[in-house]
């Protein structure tokens, strides 16, 4: 995969960067500020809090397309029951087991090993994308999603609060996650349904609030207290849902403008950008052993994404300029 395939030509270039770092942004507050309110309030529901993030998404979309343009787009989708059914429900399925696999691990493991885990994220969105057609195989992806397994199980096994549980959860969610990407990429590919982010969140954001719903009914319901909303804060809760609506909407912008692959594999700076602030707020642990093994899937992913072609490039560029550099320096000794 090279460059210009995860950013696009030149002209749109600084719109794509704006676009990653508004995600990055908006991805990484949403999950620091939802780990707190799990981990650090009464309000210890992940799934029902979840669920009332697709609330809040499906009611500001039917709002928006009652009282606004922004969603006209949906006029020119040819969206009937069936075309719900075989599209939207699907992806809703796989979107409500990111979402609550995503949420529960934060009860069984730490933002650090969270996000290292994570970088198995392009292996498994890789695979899929090769099982869906969507990418081609080749010898040498084949050999950096070895690198990369080999990498992420190094800092596997420097955890030291390690739960298989979480661990299954996770791995579950990447599964979910990738196979999502890949549906949505298919979706938003095809010249007949050209939906721009908040049409797509129009139509998934209902499906995924009733299958969340279903699930929370199941799991958390039960022992929800509602004495925990007020305690926690209707603000505190309504800015977590509004980070939820502006990351849902940065994603599907990201998705139709590169790919389900390209964007786990920008995913790891960010990764890396959220260990780092987990470490200064919570002070988690880091071994070495989970450093090296991190570093070496990143250098694995950014092979990949770039090719060695260009690292050449990048390089022979490198030594062309301190050739030239130390003639310059020979010059001016000599003139002196």
């Amino acid at each position: 995969m090279a460059v210009h395939d995860l950013y696009g030509d030149h002209k749109s270039d600084w719109h794509l960067v704006l676009d990653v770092l508004s995600w990055i942004f908006w991805s990484n507050s949403t999950i620091l500020l939802n780990k707190w309110i799990i981990n650090s309030t009464n309000f210890h529901y992940p799934i029902i809090l979840t669920c009332w993030h697709l609330i809040f998404a499906t009611i500001v979309t039917q709002v928006l397309a009652r009282t606004t343009r922004l969603l006209e787009g949906r006029k020119n989708i040819p969206m009937d029951a069936r075309m719900y059914c075989r599209t939207i429900i699907p992806i809703g399925l796989l979107y409500c087991g990111t979402l609550v696999c995503s949420n529960v691990v934060y009860l069984y493991l730490n933002i650090s090993f969270i996000q290292m885990l994570k970088a198995a994220g392009p292996v498994v969105t890789l695979i899929t994308s090769w099982s869906w057609k969507v990418a081609k195989p080749s010898i040498g992806a084949l050999i950096n999603i070895l690198i990369i397994t080999l990498s992420v199980a190094m800092a596997v096994s420097g955890e030291i609060r390690f739960s298989w549980l979480g661990f299954g959860l996770q791995f579950a969610s990447l599964v979910f996650d990738a196979n999502r990407l890949v549906m949505v990429q298919i979706l938003l590919s095809d010249s007949a349904q050209k939906m721009d982010p908040l049409v797509s969140l129009y139509y998934f954001a209902p499906a995924c609030a009733v299958m969340t719903s279903l699930v929370a009914s199941q799991t958390e319901y039960a022992s929800f207290v509602w004495s925990s909303i007020a305690q926690t804060g209707w603000t505190v809760l309504t800015l977590s849902a509004v980070m939820g609506f502006m990351l849902n909407v940065s994603i599907f912008l990201l998705i139709g403008k590169t790919s389900g692959l390209a964007m786990t594999l920008i995913s790891i700076p960010k990764n890396i950008l959220l260990i780092a602030i987990s470490v200064l707020l919570w002070h988690t642990p880091i071994s070495s052993l989970q450093i090296l093994g991190y570093t070496i899937a990143l250098l694995s992913l950014l092979f990949y994404s770039v090719g060695w072609n260009t690292i050449k490039a990048y390089i022979d560029t490198m030594r062309v300029w301190s050739g030239k550099s130390e003639e310059n320096e020979v010059l001016l000794a000599d003139r002196v």
